[in-house]
C-alpha cells in the first residue's frame, strides 16, 4: 500500500493504489515517495507520487504554507517527500482518487534535471542503470523476479527439496575451461563458478533432494539477446532419479509457476506480455535425431554432431511446438558429466527445455555415477583427475543413479516478460562490454 502510516487501513497486498485509497476516503494517512511528475494551476499544484507500488496524485494548497508551497513549485522531479493528507475520490485524477495534502515534507531535493527522460537511447539508459531502474517497467520486471523467485522456491520445498548454498569460488570447471573468469585466491588459481551442480551432486548424498539458487559466472564472448556474463541460475539435483523424473519435475514445476504469475501479476504481465497463457504439461519430446531431421526438412543447414544454436531452437519451436524438450544430444556437445546411453554411448541422457521465442530456457540430464565410466571421460574431455578428486570420490564411495537440471532465471523472466534483451531482466546485467555501474 502507498503508505509509511495508514490510521484506521489495514494491508492489502498486490491491490493497485487507487484501489486501496478508493476503500479509505476522508482517511487521514501519511505516505511518501519521488516526484513522478507535477503540474502547477496558479495557487494549486498537483504532484504525482510514485513508490514501488503505484503513482497516487497529491493536491496541494498555500495551506501548507507559502514557503513550502514556493519550495515546491520549484522542486525538480525525482526528488522525495513525505505527504500527510487526506483521501479524497475525485474522477479527474488519475485513477479516480487523490490526497490533499495538509503538511509536506522535502526529505530529498533533486540537484539537476533527472537524466532518464523519453527519447533517450538504449546505450544510456544502460550507462544509468542505477537512475533507470526507477522505471515503472523496470519496477513491475523487478516485481515479478522476485515473485517468480519465490514461486520456485514454494513448489520445491512444497515437494520436499532442501535449499543449500553453493561457494562461488571454485578451483576446477564444470562447463568448459574456456568460459572460466580466473580469480587470484591468494596466490592459488581459482575461478568463479560456472554451476553450482558439481556440489549439488555431493549435498544428495547428505539430503537426496536438494536445490540451489544462486549467480552462475560465464565467461563467453557472446552478444545475443539471451545471454550474460552473470545470470541467476535455479539448480535442482535429485538422488535415484532418471532423466525422465527430471523432465516430468521439470514441466509440472514450470507449469506451476506460470499459471500462478499470471495470477498474482496478471494485470502488470498483460502490460508487458498480452500473449502470456498458462502451460498444459506435459511437453512434447523429440531426440535430437527428430530435431536435426525436421530441421533438415525445413531447409535449415545443420549437421548431426553440432549442438542447436538460438536460431535452430527457435525454428524447432515454430516446427515442433513449443514448449518442447530436445533429449539425447550428441555426447560431444555436452559436459563430461552427462550419463552415456546404454544403448548407444554416442548420445548421452540429457534434454532442454525450449520455449518460443527464447529456445533453451532448462538444460539437464542423468549424470554419470559409475567410477570406472567418469574417469574415462575426464581423460578423454582432457581433464585433470587430480582436479576432480572429491568430485571422483561420490563415485568411490557410496554411488547412486542421479540427476538435475539448471534454468536460467533471466531467460525464464524474459519469455514471461516478452522482453526484447536479457539484459532487461538483470538489475545490473554484466555482459563482456558492460560491467559498470
Amino acid at each position: 500500500m502507498h503508505c509509511i502510516e495508514a490510521y484506521g487501513l489495514t494491508e492489502l497486498k498486490g491491490m493497485p493504489v487507487s484501489g486501496v485509497l478508493k476503500s479509505s476516503e476522508g482517511t487521514e494517512i501519511r505516505t511518501a515517495g519521488w516526484i513522478y511528475s507535477k503540474n502547477v494551476l496558479g495557487k494549486l499544484l498537483f504532484i504525482r507520487l510514485r513508490d514501488s507500488t503505484g503513482i497516487v496524485q497529491i493536491a496541494v494548497r498555500d495551506i501548507i504554507g507559502e514557503e513550502v508551497f514556493e519550495q515546491l513549485k520549484r522542486i525538480q522531479p525525482e526528488s522525495s517527500l513525505s505527504v500527510k493528507g487526506i483521501v479524497k475520490i475525485d474522477p479527474r485524477a488519475p485513477g479516480g482518487v487523490e490526497i490533499q495534502a495538509t503538511s509536506i515534507d522535502v526529505l530529498g531535493a533533486s540537484l539537476d534535471a533527472f537524466p532518464i527522460r523519453p527519447g533517450v537511447g538504449k546505450r544510456f539508459l544502460l550507462d544509468n542503470r542505477h537512475l533507470a531502474i526507477r522505471g515503472r517497467r523496470v519496477t513491475t520486471v523487478l516485481k515479478i523476479n522476485a515473485a517468480v523467485s519465490e514461486l520456485f522456491r514454494r513448489w520445491l520445498r512444497r515437494h520436499g527439496y532442501t535449499e543449500i548454498h553453493n561457494p562461488s569460488l571454485i578451483t576446477a570447471a564444470c562447463e568448459g575451461g574456456a568460459t572460466l573468469f580466473k580469480v587470484d585466491y591468494f596466490g592459488r588459481r581459482a575461478y568463479l563458478t560456472q554451476s553450482g551442480q558439481l556440489y549439488n551432486e555431493a549435498a544428495i548424498t547428505s539430503l537426496e533432494k536438494i536445490f540451489c539458487f544462486q549467480p552462475s559466472f560465464r565467461a563467453e564472448v557472446s552478444r545475443t539477446m539471451r545471454h550474460l556474463t552473470e545470470f541467476w541460475q535455479l539448480e535442482i539435483e535429485e538422488a535415484f532419479a532418471t532423466q525422465e523424473d527430471m523432465m516430468r519435475l521439470e514441466e509440472e514445476m514450470v507449469a506451476y509457476v506460470v499459471q500462478e504469475i499470471i495470477a498474482l501479476r496478471g494485470r502488470e504481465l498483460k502490460k508487458l506480455n498480452g500473449s502470456l497463457k498458462p502451460l498444459e504439461p506435459p511437453f512434447k519430446r523429440v531426440s535430437y535425431d527428430e530435431a536435426i531431421e525436421a530441421l533438415k526438412g525445413a531447409g535449415v543447414k545443420v549437421d548431426w554432431g553440432t549442438d542447436l544454436g538460438a536460431d535452430e531452437e527457435r525454428k524447432l519451436c515454430e516446427l515442433l511446438g513449443s514448449p518442447i524438450f530436445v533429449t539425447r544430444f550428441p555426447a560431444k556437445t555436452r559436459a563430461f558429466y552427462h550419463k552415456p546411453d546404454p544403448k548407444r554411448p554416442e548420445v548421452v541422457l540429457c534434454h532442454d527445455l525450449l520455449i518460443w521465442p527464447y529456445g533453451e530456457i532448462v538444460g539437464g540430464g542423468q549424470r554419470i555415477d559409475d567410477y570406472e565410466t567418469l574417469m574415462g571421460k575426464l581423460l578423454d574431455s582432457g581433464l585433470d583427475p587430480k582436479e576432480y578428486a572429491w568430485y571422483i570420490d561420490l563415485r568411490r564411495y557410496g554411488s547412486v543413479p542421479h540427476s538435475g537440471f539448471g534454468l536460467g532465471l533471466e531467460r525464464f523472466l524474459s519469455y514471461l516478460c516478452a522482453l526484447p534483451h536479457i539484459r532487461e531482466a538483470s538489475l545490473f546485467p554484466r555482459t563482456p562490454t558492460r560491467i559498470y555501474p
